[in-house]
């Protein structure tokens, strides 16, 4: 059939045809759709994975590396202790420093203290007043003592007096007998020559010579000295009599001096009881020292015999002797064996660890103690000095003989690490150093070894960092993963 020509085109075909030509054809979409691909969705899901691999790459690498690497404690390279290292080669022990002389100041009477003259770090001298104790009673009796000693002593003196008297008196008796004596010879003269003279008249009274009155004046003359010789011998006994009496009354004034002198000493030694007894109240440092401790303050009472229950105190103050400071180890018995009596030491204070004290073997117990096991040892401080004080906690290094010629920079501090850092690769002793994740073999020069640690002489620097027990598998190079905190 042949074509039908188009029919004439009117404002209602052409508005139709419009609306067709907008239609839209989704099943050429959906086609061309398929054409083209997958779409956009998987990308964005692949670049999503992407983007967390990215951000989150430091996890998921720290997670991978926990799995496979080994894991490994670190350990970082310092310079030991001097006493550590000292203590590889020698036995070591902790201890205090303690004073040889050391007092506990206390009154030799109970009291109240009314002055208190030191406190804590005061520095005494022997004989210094350290606190007074109430002493009026005390002080009233000794006034008394010396008093009663003052009227005794006047009383010797007295005494002395009259018997030097009586002595005196007796040479003046004595002198008494000698002129009595005199005069009774003299007397005994007379009357012989007035027995001469009465004998002569006689004889010429009977030649005729004289008168019978010359016989009589000569008869009276005789009679005459008679009675003088008498009379002088009475005064020569009296005159001995006075001598016995004077020489009783310096007997009894000899006894007078002696009774005295006696009671002189009576209150001599009253007045020193009351003197000592006065001084119990003053609490004096029987030593030079220093003052660690004040017990008591001023109105409290104290007392030698304090006992439980008693509120009085037992000491006034603590001193010790600085000079006589000393080290108190307790070496245990396994490290006895190398404690020399006079060997040599090195001490550590606590609290100054980098200085060195050169010490000695002064003293070891004869006994241990069974409940420690340890046996106590006493070093004489070679140097002490200003930093020590009582009760301070040392360290204790016992070297062994060789040590004594030793330069003390040789003992100074080391470098020491554990046993188990060492390894040998291809008969060469080292230890595995860590840069950052990487272990490399650093070959090293031992020294001594004991207690598990060993001295590295050479190879080594503080600061560095180790590995503490490397795996039998770890080889130079790998990398490890290093435990927290190590």
């Amino acid at each position: 059939m042949p074509p039908r020509p188009c029919p004439a085109a009117t404002p209602a075909h052409d508005a139709a045809v419009d609306v067709a030509a907008l239609r839209i054809d989704r099943t050429g979409t959906r086609d061309r759709r398929r054409r083209r691909g997958p779409g956009v969705v998987p990308l964005l899901l692949v670049a999503l994975l992407a983007a967390g691999a990215f951000w989150f790459r430091t996890p998921l690498v720290a997670f991978l590396d926990r799995a496979r690497l080994p894991r490994v404690a670190a350990l970082r390279v310092v310079e030991s202790h001097p006493a550590a290292a000292g203590a590889v080669r020698g036995a070591a022990a902790n201890g205090y420093v303690v004073a040889a002389r050391r007092a506990a100041l206390s009154a030799d009477a109970p009291g109240r203290i009314v002055e208190m003259n030191v406190t804590e770090g005061s520095v005494v001298r022997k004989g210094e007043v350290v606190a007074r104790l109430y002493a009026d009673e005390h002080r009233a009796a000794l006034e008394r003592a010396r008093a009663e000693l003052d009227a005794a002593r006047a009383a010797v003196a007295r005494a002395e007096a009259e018997h030097e008297l009586a002595r005196t008196r007796v040479e003046q008796r004595r002198r008494l007998v000698a002129a009595a004596e005199a005069a009774l010879a003299d007397a005994q003269a007379s009357a012989r020559l007035a027995a001469i003279r009465l004998q002569r008249a006689e004889d010429l009274r009977a030649t005729g010579v004289r008168a019978q009155d010359a016989v009589d004046e000569a008869l009276a003359l005789r009679d005459q000295a008679d009675a003088q010789v008498a009379a002088a011998q009475a005064r020569l006994d009296a005159a001995r009599a006075d001598v016995v009496d004077a020489e009783r009354q310096v007997a009894v004034a000899a006894a007078d001096v002696a009774v005295s002198k006696a009671q002189a000493q009576v209150a001599a030694a009253s007045a020193d009881q009351a003197q000592a007894t006065l001084e119990k109240t003053e609490v004096r440092a029987p030593f030079d020292g220093v003052v660690v401790l004040k017990d008591a303050e001023v109105g409290e009472v104290v007392s030698p015999y304090v006992q439980g229950g008693s509120d009085a105190r037992g000491a006034v103050c603590t001193m010790v002797d600085f000079a006589s400071l000393e080290v108190q180890a307790e070496v245990a018995e396994q490290s006895l064996a190398a404690v020399t009596l006079g060997a040599s030491a090195d001490v550590f204070l606590d609290a100054f660890p980098d200085k060195r004290y050169r010490g000695r073997v002064d003293r070891i117990w004869p006994t241990a103690d069974r409940q420690k096991a340890t046996v106590e040892v006493r070093i004489k401080l070679l140097e002490p000095d200003d930093k020590l004080r009582p009760e301070m906690g040392v360290r204790v290094v016992f070297l062994p003989p060789d040590a004594d010629a030793e330069a003390p920079e040789a003992r100074a501090a080391r470098i020491l690490v554990p046993e188990t850092a060492l390894v040998e690769v291809d008969g060469r002793a080292g230890v595995f150093v860590l840069e950052r994740d990487v272990a490399r073999f650093r070959p090293v020069t031992t020294g001594e070894r004991r207690s598990a640690r060993v001295e590295i002489i050479d190879g080594l620097r503080p600061g560095q960092r180790i590995v503490r027990d490397p795996p039998h598998e770890l080889q130079d190079g790998d990398r490890v993963l290093v435990e927290e905190g190590s």
